[in-house]
């Protein structure tokens, strides 16, 4: 497998579209949309964010990773992950990304922080709420005062704009729909 960068917009569509379903699922609301919109609207567009994909010899998407820059633009924050085969092409992708960036993981719980131990992910800090960071080799910081804040979406402006205005909704939905079908076989 290789990590490949998707920056084509028809294949960011498709791919963001398809990561946002995989990660949220079906009941989960309005949620996918709005974090498709605002990162198809604000965090590629500004190249806050990074969508990247695992593939196989062939050029077929194993999993996919999205990944937000903090806000000085040294570290990169992996927000959000799926497989789309194998359950193991994930943990491959997060164990390259550990070791090609300055990568950034938050784990929820022990069950995350093990798994993102055994991608590689060796450091970790304990942030607010007994929440774990964990940072990748080539991570700048080594303390929790050293760490930047990830640029982050403001989901409930979205959601706003979504109830004012109908046909941005319908537009975004369309958008959504129309990545989903158009997902690549390869790349």
């Amino acid at each position: 497998m290789k990590v490949i960068q998707i920056d084509q917009a028809a294949q960011q569509d498709a791919c963001l579209a398809r990561l946002c379903a995989e990660v949220y699922g079906q009941s989960a609301g309005l949620t996918p949309l709005v974090v498709f919109t605002g990162t198809r609207n604000v965090l590629l567009a500004e190249e806050a964010a990074r969508l990247v994909a695992a593939v196989d010899g062939e050029g077929k998407p194993q999993a996919l990773a999205l990944l937000v820059l903090d806000e000085e633009g040294e570290g990169m924050a992996l927000t959000h992950a799926c497989d789309l085969v194998a359950h193991q092409a994930k943990a491959w992708l997060v164990n390259e990304l550990a070791l090609k960036a300055p990568l950034r993981v938050d784990a929820s719980d022990a069950a995350q922080e093990a798994f993102y131990q055994q991608c590689g992910i060796k450091r970790w800090l304990d942030g607010a709420e007994g929440q774990r960071i964990g940072l990748g080799a080539r991570h700048p910081a080594n303390t929790i005062e050293q760490l930047t804040a990830t640029v982050t979406l403001d989901e409930a402006l979205i959601l706003r704009r979504f109830k004012h205005d109908p046909a941005a909704f319908e537009q975004a939905k369309q958008l959504f729909v129309d990545g989903l079908a158009h997902f690549p076989e390869a790349f």
